[in-house]
C-alpha cells in the first residue's frame, strides 16, 4: 500500500472521530436541550460539508504520514481538544447555534405567520420558536408558504 493511500485513509479516519465529537457535542449541548426529535445519525449526515472534510483529511494525513512526529502530535492533539470542546455546554451550544439557528425569521403557512427563531430546519419539519407565543412549536415543512 503506498504511503499516499496510508496518508489519505488515516486522514479520513481520523476526521470522522473529530466530526463524531462536534456533532455529539451538538446533540447533547442543543438538540437534547431544545428536545428536538433528531437521531444523531441524521444530524451527522446533514451536516456534513465535503470541502471542510477532504480539507481537513488532506491536512491529517499529511500531518499522519509525512510530518515530523512531535509537530503531528502536537497538531492533531489540538484540533482533538478543539472538538471535544463541543462537550462543554456553552461551547457546544454556541457551536450548534452558529450551525443550526436562524434567528429573526418570519414563516408562513395558509392560515398562520410566525415570528422568531428557527432551532432546527430539518428534512421533513422545522423547529421554531415563536416569540409572541414563547412557544416551540414543530411546522410541517409541506405546509409552509415560501422562503423561510
Amino acid at each position: 500500500m503506498s504511503k499516499l493511500f496510508q496518508a489519505l485513509l488515516s486522514g479520513i479516519f481520523f476526521t470522522f472521530i473529530l466530526d463524531f465529537f462536534i456533532i455529539l457535542g451538538v446533540k447533547v449541548n442543543y438538540i437534547d436541550i431544545h428536545n428536538i426529535d433528531v437521531y444523531y445519525n441524521i444530524l451527522f449526515a446533514d451536516h456534513q460539508n465535503i470541502f471542510l472534510f477532504l480539507f481537513f483529511t488532506i491536512i491529517i494525513g499529511y500531518l499522519i504520514m509525512y510530518a515530523n512526529t512531535k509537530t503531528a502530535l502536537i497538531s492533531i492533539g489540538i484540533m482533538f481538544v478543539i472538538s471535544f470542546s463541543t462537550l462543554i455546554p456553552p461551547i457546544g451550544k454556541f457551536v450548534a447555534q452558529t450551525l443550526l439557528m436562524q434567528k429573526n425569521m418570519t414563516i408562513r403557512t395558509d392560515k398562520f405567520s410566525y415570528h422568531g427563531d428557527i432551532y432546527y430546519n430539518g428534512r421533513k419539519n422545522i423547529t421554531f420558536y415563536d416569540s409572541k407565543l414563547k412557544k416551540v412549536i414543530i411546522l410541517n415543512k409541506n405546509k409552509v408558504i415560501g422562503e423561510y
